[in-house]
């Protein structure tokens, strides 16, 4: 009797299964067997009620002495290659084999493994674990009798989505492709672009439960070493049962987990995640999500977006101003309102001031409330409208903004002038093209609020110094958030020519600070001399 089928019917011995069976990544740590129905048998306990655990056992070889098993999940594989490249291989070429001896066994092991199988993706493995995990990944297993080794056989076929449009991080001019759920595909979509052999794919698993595939893509001769080395050791430092999304990851492994602000950067594109890769950054692709993560990320890399470098340099440039500008509104526009009216009315303009009394001559509540009343309904618009499905969702946000909006004010429970102000700060807010960072201004906004219902003026300028505090304090793998508004100096202030301004493309020559110190230079003319 198998030791594991000793275990499961000895069921007193059940608090021993973690000490005698697996390790603390809840590994099993049994070796295969020479005997074919022993390993058939803790393959049958391991997936007991498995009811997509497909298995079959059949007999090989010119007299049919030799017995062979294959297990696979069903709807995981691709039945083609089963059937033509395993099967049937193993029905028909097999039997060219001489019978059975004990030596002949594994004539009949190598056979297969070198020759008899019509496809080249196979491995061996010697644990049953290895031989679990191949299953569950899509994987088939094959085990002849007499031999305590397992051929893997690459197999998978899982249902995807294959490449789709995005849905975010939409773009006028450039490609339109996006990342999908499946690893494979996404490292392949990024390889495309980058044809090199110095670009590396370093592959591991997270989650001692979901063994959640984990690929980390960088350059090898552009990527920072210490940069790399601190990215996998904060990856190796923690443990945890299972990874569903990406999110996981980078909420484990980034430096300030009280900050509002994003320190990592997630994307679905990958001319960006490849782009990014260029100029030293590591990309982090984790199975069954299409969000690929990029660090180090600097509020400048938030702040961009994938068309800035499609376009003519002037149009870029305007566009980021606005952007900043947005940011700005999206984060302070209220607090500023709310320290004029009730605090500095002497600073807004005779006409403007007597304008904005009449609207509110009838309202009962202070403006602070006002203001707050209203943001809280275009927050609850907003999440309403990101839940419902697209069409539905698009008619809420911009049906239920003009009703409320139209109805608070004719029940004089807000004035014009604050629902002007409260649509001014979600428009600014949509303008900005990375949602983590909208999310973090959208947080801090309430907080200039605060500070200027309290102090007026000053209370928003010591809100609007706190954030820049911060934003300071901050680091993602030990660059400057702010940088390079901040420690541009440390590259020769050329990271400042793809800032707020893009400069011309021709005048960026240099990568960013991410990449290697001699590895700086990205570009180069053959016929004009260098500035």
């Amino acid at each position: 009797m198998s030791r594991l089928k000793e275990w499961f019917k000895n069921k007193a011995r059940m608090n021993r299964w973690e000490d005698e069976f697996h390790d603390e990544d809840n590994k099993i740590t049994i070796p295969l067997s020479k005997k074919l129905d022993e390993n058939i048998e803790n393959l049958e306990l391991l997936f007991k009620d498995c009811g997509d655990f497909v298995r079959r056992k059949f007999p090989v070889g010119i007299n049919k002495e030799i017995n062979v098993f294959i297990g696979y999940i069903d709807l995981m594989i691709d039945r083609r290659i089963i059937e033509e490249s395993l099967l049937e291989q193993l029905i028909v070429q097999v039997r060219s084999v001489p019978p059975q001896t004990d030596k002949i066994k594994t004539s009949i092991y190598e056979f297969i493994r070198d020759g008899g199988l019509a496809t080249a993706d196979i491995k061996e493995v010697e644990t049953l674990d290895e031989a679990v995990l191949a299953v569950l990944s899509g994987d088939t297993i094959l085990i002849i009798d007499g031999y305590a080794k397992v051929i893997v056989v690459a197999t998978k076929g899982w249902p995807n989505r294959g490449i789709q449009e995005l849905d975010s991080e939409v773009v006028i001019r450039g490609p339109k492709e996006g990342f999908s759920e499946a690893l494979r595909m996404n490292t392949v979509l990024i390889r495309r672009r980058i044809r090199d052999t110095k670009l590396k794919v370093k592959q591991m698993q997270i989650g001692t439960r979901s063994r959640t595939d984990i690929a980390i893509m960088y350059i090898d001769d552009i990527v920072r070493k210490d940069i790399l080395k601190d990215l996998e050791e904060r990856l190796n430092s923690f443990k945890i049962d299972s990874v569903i999304d990406s999110s996981y990851i980078e909420q484990l492994i980034e430096e300030d987990w009280r900050s509002p602000f994003p320190q990592i950067q997630a994307t679905q594109r990958p001319d960006r995640a490849a782009s990014a890769i260029l100029e030293g950054r590591i990309a982090i692709i984790v199975d069954n999500t299409p969000f690929v993560l990029l660090v180090p990320s600097t509020i400048n890399n938030f702040f961009q977006s994938a068309e800035d470098y499609y376009d003519r340099w002037t149009i870029i440039s305007f566009t980021r101003i606005i952007r900043f500008i947005a940011a700005f509104f999206a984060a302070g526009v209220p607090g500023f309102y709310i320290a004029l009216t009730d605090y500095h009315p002497s600073m807004i303009p005779t006409p403007l001031t007597m304008a904005i009394a009449a609207s509110r001559e009838q309202v009962p509540f202070p403006t602070v409330v006002e203001v707050v009343l209203m943001e809280l309904a275009f927050e609850l618009l907003r999440e309403a409208g990101t839940r419902l499905p697209g069409p539905i969702g698009s008619t809420i946000g911009i049906v239920g903004g003009l009703i409320i909006g139209q109805a608070a004010v004719e029940a004089k429970i807000v004035s014009p002038v604050v629902v002007i102000i409260v649509a001014v700060t979600a428009i600014s807010s949509f303008a900005i093209p990375d949602n983590s960072l909208t999310v973090g201004f959208r947080i801090v906004k309430y907080l200039i609020i605060a500070f200027s219902s309290v102090l007026g003026l000053y209370g928003f300028l010591l809100g609007v110094l706190t954030i820049l505090i911060h934003l300071v304090s901050l680091k993602s793998f030990n660059i400057p958030f702010l940088y390079p508004y901040v420690s541009s100096g440390l590259s020769g202030y050329d990271d400042l020519k793809d800032s707020i301004f893009r400069f011309p493309l021709f005048m960026m020559k240099k990568r960013p600070i991410f990449s290697r110190e001699d590895q700086r230079v990205r570009l180069r003319f053959n016929n004009k001399k260098e500035e």
